[in-house]
């Protein structure tokens, strides 16, 4: 990775630099429903309430996101344009289209992705194409008996896979997939969900894999207890700040996240917002 370039896109990216977390915004887009795996923690819904990812309000079309951005940024101080699902990033064609229309009309954000990784390694040379700056690919396990009991179900080249046979193949693309598109010159964030008593003596192995293979940041988050991990607890301040610490100690770590909603958009803590139920055709 060219350090001006990670220093650039840190400096004005709000979820890679703490210091701008609170003075510059970034827009989501909810253009990509659809997702090729299945979390054992995630429930995705339309909703106006929830504050999660995997969250929002509804979804717009190639079309209106892009009218979506150009009315925000006209508003407020946004330096980032991102795709964070509520599905996968990757697994919707809509996704590349509208980073390819944003680049030409809009060359000075930063464009950034959030991903599962399974396409990552297959579409690693057409992420780059539409130059997306910045990608986060969540990992939250390397060990197939503990990446088993987070990922029930994958979907890959229209054949279903279950279990630990799930798992590895989506921890092979998301290696390979992190590795190649580093390689491309696209900075890699690295979030990994605590999980308490699954993986939360697991995540340095974690970090230690990720570097090796390009990552240039990681950022920790808490589990929140949905679906078929209802009944585990959520990781409390210090346990959480105790992984980061020792984290820290192998890549750099981000510490103001506050897990966005899929059509987020605004300054993150300060003056936050989302869509709300009205369909888009007023755009």
């Amino acid at each position: 990775m060219n350090e001006s370039k990670f220093a650039h896109i840190t400096r004005a990216h709000p979820c890679f630099n703490e210091k701008m977390h609170d003075k510059v915004g970034r827009v989501h887009l909810p253009i990509a429903p659809r997702c090729n795996i299945q979390c054992n923690f995630c429930t995705r819904a339309i909703d106006k309430c929830e504050h999660r990812p995997g969250v929002s309000s509804r979804i717009m079309t190639v079309e209106e996101a892009v009218t979506h951005v150009s009315k925000v940024i006209k508003e407020m101080p946004i330096s980032v344009v991102g795709v964070a699902g509520p599905g996968d990033a990757l697994a919707n064609p809509e996704t590349l289209e509208f980073f390819r229309i944003i680049d030409k009309k809009f060359p000075d954000l930063i464009k950034c992705m959030s991903t599962n990784g399974l396409l990552l390694a297959d579409m690693a040379e057409e992420v780059a194409e539409a130059h997306v700056s910045t990608i986060t690919v969540t990992v939250n396990a390397v060990d197939p008996e503990i990446g088993k009991k987070i990922y029930s179900r994958a979907i890959y080249e229209g054949k279903v896979y279950e279990g630990e046979e799930a798992f590895k193949i989506i921890s092979q693309k998301q290696l390979e997939g992190i590795e190649k598109v580093a390689k491309l010159g696209v900075v890699v964030k690295v979030n990994s969900v605590l999980i308490p008593g699954l993986n939360d003596e697991h995540i340095q192995d974690i970090a230690r894999e990720v570097k090796k293979r390009g990552a240039n940041l990681m950022n920790i988050i808490p589990l929140i207890p949905l679906y078929k991990m209802k009944d585990y607890p959520r990781p409390g301040c210090d346990e959480l700040s105790s992984v980061r610490d020792k984290v820290e100690e192998i890549l750099p770590v981000f510490r103001a996240c506050t897990q966005c909603r899929a059509d987020a958009y605004g300054v993150p803590g300060k003056d936050d917002k989302h869509l709300d139920m009205t369909p888009a055709s007023h755009y």
